[in-house]
């Protein structure tokens, strides 16, 4: 026979408190660092600076210094 047991509601306050995705978090992290953000990623990666250019690790982008 099948139980008529009261099946427990979904939690979706659990599913509404995550928070939208965007760079806003790290950029609020990161905001004391001096440098260059990388224009494909966006505001939260940094521009790592070599002696010769910049360069993005997460997508290779790279800016040659003048």
């Amino acid at each position: 026979m099948a139980d008529n047991k009261p099946q427990p509601a979904k939690n979706q306050a659990a599913s509404e408190s995550h928070a939208p995705k965007g760079a806003s978090k790290k950029v609020r992290e990161y905001k004391y660092k001096q440098g260059r953000s990388c224009p494909k990623c966006g505001p939260g990666v940094m521009l790592a600076e070599h002696k010769d250019r910049f360069s993005c690790g997460k997508c290779g982008y790279y800016e040659r210094k003048k």
